[in-house]
């Protein structure tokens, strides 16, 4: 079976996501130590990275022994969420392009440029030329937005971020490509399938697979939705993308509760 192949959760991310799952989440040391067990994660290696989350202020320690997220943890669930709106944001294409040029970063400081890529990426830009990056103006916010998002994500001021229009033709031939080799219709068409399986698949499976299941499938679509670069058409088949989103929402409302029945058990 795939998820026999799938790779250990890194302990701190599996105990996060559980955590911002939906509000006010809480779990005990032992319900971790479970939940940690479903992927092999030693028990040790739980009870560490609690302390280590509670230590960075991410968990709090409340009532009865319950973990739940503290107020930085609970800022960063609301940005793994964000998810959920993304597509409402986003307005028919013009034809213009939003332009990040990064030409006046220094070269020489690695992490800087390790949060630039990043921050491009998030944003769905892609490079056109040697320090400059674009991707369609199709967000409502505009280029205000846009430069907004950038810097929340730890752009640079430096870099300079603009809109452009007037591309000559092969220019603009060259931009239309630079998304291909992502093949999201191939992505939204496969994602879609795999949803729909493992949903006809739950109702079979004890509550100890189907938490494993939907954690592991539920997590590769969440990764796929967060670095989604939201293009408009003609880019790519809007309106599958959108049924992709959708089952996603549904599977990830499923695994919720799968995962609150799993919590409460004693």
């Amino acid at each position: 079976m795939q998820l026999e192949k799938e790779k250990k959760p890194v302990a701190r991310k599996l105990l996060l996501k559980l955590l911002g799952s939906r509000d006010n989440i809480k779990m005990n040391a032992s319900a971790a130590v479970r939940v940690g067990s479903l992927f092999g994660i030693s028990e040790n290696n739980i009870r560490v990275t609690l302390t280590r989350l509670q230590s960075a202020q991410l968990i709090t320690l409340i009532d009865r022994g319950d973990y739940k997220l503290a107020d930085k943890g609970v800022r960063f669930a609301k940005e793994i969420h964000q998810w959920r709106e993304d597509e409402n944001g986003l307005v028919p294409w013009q034809n213009d392009w939003i332009i990040a040029q990064t030409s006046l970063l220094p070269k020489s400081d690695k992490k800087q440029l390790r949060t630039t890529e990043r921050a491009l990426k998030l944003v769905g830009m892609m490079k056109l030329a040697s320090d400059m990056y674009i991707r369609p103006n199709n967000f409502s916010g505009g280029i205000s937005e846009v430069r907004d998002k950038l810097h929340t994500l730890g752009l640079s001021g430096k870099a300079l971020v603009f809109s452009a229009n007037d591309f000559d033709n092969q220019t603009q031939a060259k931009a239309m490509k630079l998304w291909n080799h992502l093949n999201l219709e191939t992505l939204y068409k496969d994602g879609c399938c795999e949803i729909e399986k493992s949903l006809a698949r739950m109702p079979t499976l004890s509550l100890e697979e189907a938490t494993k299941e939907s954690y592991v499938i539920g997590d590769r679509a969440l990764y796929h939705l967060v670095f989604d670069p939201l293009l408009p058409s003609p880019f790519v088949d809007v309106a599958m993308r959108e049924r992709y989103r959708n089952l996603v929402k549904k599977y990830d409302d499923m695994g919720a509760q799968i995962w609150l029945r799993f919590l409460d058990q004693n």
